[in-house]
Formats: structure tokens, C-alpha cells, sequence
């Protein structure tokens, strides 16, 4: 048989076409097969006919007693299994890809994210999408932004809402409100100490974030860092608590970061508090991709107070992933 015949031959039979052939060959009889598929005996056995003509071979020895599939009708059978198995797959794999279950998802985030709020997020947005791919990537709030307006991830969660060229293309919402705390080694002369005053770090050799990478964050500790008796730069709360460890001065972190904390550091409140911007998570206002959908519902779920808000700003092709 030429290939373009076969090819129409595979083409001209449908997939209910297929169901009953597999039905007459599961059941080995035309009656007990069309009660199974709701059908009448006469409509299946025309359907049945109509595929044998197609194919211009029997597939099915017709006796007394029930049918039996003839070698031509063993094979095809086979076949017709396999692509109504792969016809169901694909319908399960497309409505899982619409309901955000599968697929992947990009994330950038700030190291401080890391200490509290991303470890019980994704651990739950894991228990509930498992088969969505998460690819994280730590960076500085400025990173973030850029990476996510440039569409290199789908989600940033940055100190401060993103601001500069593009802002305007993202949605921002806070998840997790902070203020400053210092942290030095056990044996300063402020480990001791219930709170610091502003004025107590005069002249003090600090250690905080680059203005480059944390514009937001260095603005409120800015006061401080003009006082200082030298700043030593770290671009993430582990790195500025380590060189605390190590004796190079007073680290400016956020609250989160009490349980970051090591063993040879203390952790001391600076009053009157100074509030940092809030961690916030940003994304794409067009971006309607259902992974991002699902895990913005879970966020909706996991933040206090952050739900409603989310709610209100998601796009509406978002509202329903779950």
C-alpha cells in the first residue's frame, strides 16, 4: 500500500472510531460491547464496518458465539490503544498545564527572602504543584528588577517595590514588613546592650549592602553610614553577618535575620526603630502564565494580610489558579 494511502487510511478514522474498535475486541461480542458504550448493536456494528472498509481488511471473524479479532484486527488493536492513550495523556497533561500544574517558574530573590518567608512558601507551593519547575536565583533588589523586566524570571522578590524604566510594566506587593537591627560579635562592647540608639553607632565601622544593589534599604540606613567610622560593603545578610563574626564591625540587617544568627554574633534592636521597605514580590502585569497563577494563589494563602491585597492587583486569568 502506498505511504499516501495509508496516510489517509490512519487519517479517515476517528478516535470514537477507535474506542469501539478496542470495545468489540475487549468484549468479543457486538452486543456486550455496545451495551458498554451506550450504543446500539446495529450503529456499532456499523462504525466497526466503516473502519474495516477504511483500512480494506476485517478485523473481526464474525461467529455464532461473538467475534474474534483476526491478525490484522490483534495489531491494529494494539495501535488504536496506544493512541487512545496518548490522546488521554495529552488531554490530562494540557488541563494540568491550564491549572498551573506542571510547567516552570522562574524566581529571584534577595537573600534575607531566604532567612524566613521563601522556605515555608515554596515548600508549600511544592506540596501542592510538585510538578512545577522552580528555578531560584539569588540577587540584589536592583538584579531582580532588572532580570524580571528583561523577562529573565517571573518573580522577584525584592526589599522595596522596583522602581526606574519598566516599573510601571510590573505588579508589586509587599509580603513581609521589617525594621533594622544590628548584629556584632559576642565579645563588642554592644553585645550586652538591650538597644542601640542611632547615636551610639557614630563613629562606628559598619557593615551594610552596596547603595547599588539595595537603593531602597541604604536610603533609611543613609544617616547612619554618614557617621560611620568606615563602611565595609556585603551584598547579602549572611555575608554582613559573617564579617560581624569575624570582628569588622556592626552589620545593619533586617529583622528576619535574628535567625540567621551565629553562634559568635548577638543580635541588638536599634530604637526608635528605623523601618526598612517591606520585602515585596513583583511580577509582569501581561505575565498570565498558569504556574504563576498557582503560585500567586498560594502566596494569596500563605501571607497575612497580604491576600486581599494580592487579590485585588492579580490579573483576573490569575484569580481562579489554584
Amino acid at each position: 500500500m502506498p505511504a499516501g494511502h495509508r496516510c489517509g487510511v490512519l487519517m479517515g478514522v476517528e478516535l470514537r472510531q477507535l474506542r469501539y474498535v478496542v470495545a468489540v475486541a475487549e468484549h468479543r461480542h457486538f452486543r456486550r460491547a455496545a451495551q458498554a458504550l451506550g450504543l446500539t448493536q446495529p450503529s456499532l456494528s456499523r462504525q466497526v464496518g466503516a473502519v474495516e472498509r477504511e483500512l480494506g481488511t476485517a478485523l473481526f471473524e464474525r461467529t455464532p458465539r461473538g467475534v474474534v479479532p483476526t491478525a490484522a484486527g490483534e495489531v491494529y488493536v494494539v495501535h488504536a490503544r496506544k493512541v487512545l492513550e496518548q490522546v488521554e495523556a495529552g488531554a490530562t497533561e494540557a488541563r494540568q498545564a491550564a491549572r498551573g500544574q506542571t510547567g516552570s517558574l522562574r524566581l529571584g530573590f534577595v537573600s534575607e527572602a531566604l532567612i524566613e518567608l521563601l522556605p515555608s512558601l515554596l515548600a508549600r507551593f511544592r506540596s501542592v504543584h510538585p510538578a512545577v519547575s522552580l528555578d531560584c536565583r539569588e540577587m540584589s533588589t536592583v538584579q531582580a528588577a532588572t532580570a524580571l523586566l528583561a523577562g529573565e524570571v517571573d518573580l522577584a522578590f525584592c526589599r522595596g517595590a522596583p522602581t526606574g524604566d519598566g516599573a510601571e510594566r510590573l505588579t508589586s506587593v509587599p509580603v513581609a514588613g521589617d525594621h533594622l537591627i544590628a548584629v556584632c560579635h559576642r565579645g563588642h562592647p554592644f553585645a550586652g546592650l538591650p538597644a542601640l540608639s542611632p547615636e551610639q553607632l557614630r563613629g562606628q565601622p559598619l557593615i551594610a549592602a552596596p547603595a547599588a544593589d539595595e537603593p531602597a534599604a541604604v536610603r533609611v540606613l543613609a544617616p547612619l553610614l554618614a557617621t560611620a567610622g568606615g563602611v565595609t560593603q556585603a551584598r547579602d545578610v549572611h555575608t554582613v553577618i559573617g564579617l560581624a563574626a569575624c570582628g569588622m564591625g556592626v552589620g545593619l540587617v533586617p529583622s528576619s535575620a535574628r535567625r540567621a544568627v551565629r553562634q559568635e554574633t548577638v543580635a541588638v534592636e536599634i530604637g526608635p526603630r528605623l523601618r526598612l521597605p517591606d520585602l515585596t514580590m513583583a511580577f509582569r502585569r501581561t505575565d498570565g502564565s498558569p504556574p504563576l497563577g498557582a503560585f500567586l494563589s498560594v502566596t494569596r494563602e500563605h501571607c497575612p494580610g497580604t491576600g486581599k491585597r494580592l487579590a485585588r492587583l492579580m490579573p483576573g486569568g490569575h484569580q481562579a489558579s489554584r
